[in-house]
């Protein structure tokens, strides 16, 4: 009977790197032929979400069917802004290298009947191809967000590299494109930022879809019934490698692995969460990347104050403009809050830094997620904004403001409009929770046996049987 052993490359950013843990999880959960080395890069500087979560990694993982390396910290090479992670990413090449022949060695010295069966790249480290190509293995990948960003990914890059059309000039149009993943038109006010970016990180971004595009198979982190429209363009594009939707995704243990901390902090949130009643609360959470001005900071505050609703916010605090790096927590967020907010909210409302989001909107709690249009301080291939219009186009949001972009900076929401959205969701038994709460009942359902995401699991563990070298 062969055996296989997948060699999976995370980008190293926490909500990549949790997912791609859990997918890792399922795989030798279905079946015993599998075993997974997990490469985990460290970043030039520190990340004390990211460090803790490796840190505890081997621990929280009872099998030695999958492993983790961690890959040497280079702190001698100085990126610039733009594009790190491109660049950082890149420079691991040796490294990845590395590690494989050693599992090679491993194999053919007799010590390991298993096999590389290839390599599991995340979008961001589809370079790597390259050192799968040198092994003479198939490169497949693992797309962290949805079917219709990764549709929008390969249409955009269609439009320039057979098309000739330079997709940066697409901005200020205020036009609507057809999109293959949608099934209406995209206005391209909603498109990631990263797109118009001329300095760069346009061909970056457009660059991760054409390698993409020799991989022998995509895994998706999202399910049939969630993306039917958006799957079922990706399959009949004869150009698209086969997609495999396998999700949702999810780790709902997993945040706890976030050093003594933040577990405290999680104790805490969740305790207020369960002193509230049943679906009143709105969360505003914009991921470990996502944070705002002090100006939409102030707006954010009056419309929540404004809409009388209990709510969980995550303020985080946005890196320094001269260097790459993440947000973090606030000292005292009372400098960028509105004055007396938070006395006058105390009854109703709680301000945290960090957040355990998985767990946090699992919580029965929970009625609402706000996301705003949010300018990430990352120049990276983000893709919050077409997220947002893809729940909205499934039935799942309401859309709080579409004018994204005014000139070269991002609009400020006001507090009226963060107000009059809050309200329409949380005051109303409308159609959109209804529908959330149908799809939130699907996606339990299609990871168990018989379930679609099951089904397309076993189909990608077959093939990376049938296509071992």
């Amino acid at each position: 009977m062969k055996e296989a052993e997948l060699v999976f490359n995370p980008a190293p950013v926490i909500g990549h790197l949790v997912s791609t843990v859990e997918i890792a999880k399922l795989l030798i959960d279905r079946d015993d032929r599998l075993s997974i080395t997990v490469l985990l890069m460290k970043l030039p500087f520190h990340d004390s979400m990211l460090n803790t979560y490796t840190q505890s990694l081997a621990a929280s993982i009872p099998t030695e069917r999958i492993r983790f390396v961690n890959l040497p910290q280079d702190n001698s090479v100085s990126y610039p802004r733009t594009n790190f992670l491109t660049l950082f990413i890149q420079n691991q090449k040796p490294h990845v290298k590395e590690t494989v022949t050693q599992i090679m060695t491993r194999s053919d010295s007799g010590h390991d009947s298993t096999l590389l069966g290839g390599f599991v790249l995340d979008m961001f480290c589809t370079c790597m191809i390259d050192v799968a190509n040198e092994f003479g293995v198939p490169a497949y990948a693992f797309f962290t967000s949805g079917a219709a960003c990764l549709g929008l990914m390969f249409h955009l890059q269609t439009l320039q590299d057979k098309h000739n059309m330079d997709v940066t000039e697409l901005k200020g149009y205020n036009t609507e494109l057809a999109i293959p993943s949608f099934a209406n038109p995209l206005p391209d006010k909603v498109l990631p930022s990263v797109v118009f970016d001329k300095d760069g990180g346009s061909s970056a971004f457009l660059g991760y879809a054409k390698r993409l595009r020799e991989t022998k198979g995509i895994m998706v982190n999202t399910f049939m019934e969630l993306e039917s429209h958006a799957v079922q363009s990706l399959s009949d594009d004869a150009t698209t490698p086969k997609v495999y939707p396998v999700g949702p995704i999810v780790n709902l243990t997993g945040e706890t692995h976030v050093g003594s901390g933040g577990t405290h902090q999680k104790i805490d949130i969740m305790t207020w969460l369960d002193d509230q009643p049943p679906s009143s609360v709105v969360f505003l959470c914009f991921g470990s990347m996502g944070s705002f001005d002090v100006d939409q900071v102030k707006e954010i505050a009056h419309g929540l104050e404004q809409s009388g609703q209990r709510f969980l916010w995550s303020l985080r605090q946005p890196p320094p403009t001269d260097k790459f790096a993440l947000p973090t927590d606030y000292g005292n967020p009372e400098e960028v809050l509105p004055e007396g907010f938070l006395d006058r909210t105390a009854e109703i409302g709680k301000v945290i830094g960090w957040a355990p989001q998985v767990a946090v909107m699992a919580h029965p709690a929970i009625g609402v997620c706000v996301a705003l249009w949010v300018e990430l301080h990352l120049r990276e291939p983000v893709v919050w904004s077409t997220n947002s219009r893809m729940a909205n186009e499934l039935g799942l949001a309401v859309e709080i403001k579409m004018d994204y972009r005014k000139s070269d900076s991002p609009a400020v929401v006001s507090a009226e409009e963060i107000k009059g959205g809050i309200r329409s969701v949380m005051e109303y038994d409308n159609e959109v929770r209804k529908k959330v709460k149908a799809v939130k009942e699907e996606s339990r359902k299609t990871l168990m046996d018989g379930g679609s995401s099951y089904t397309w699991l076993g189909c990608f563990v077959k093939d990376v049987m049938d296509n071992m070298p």
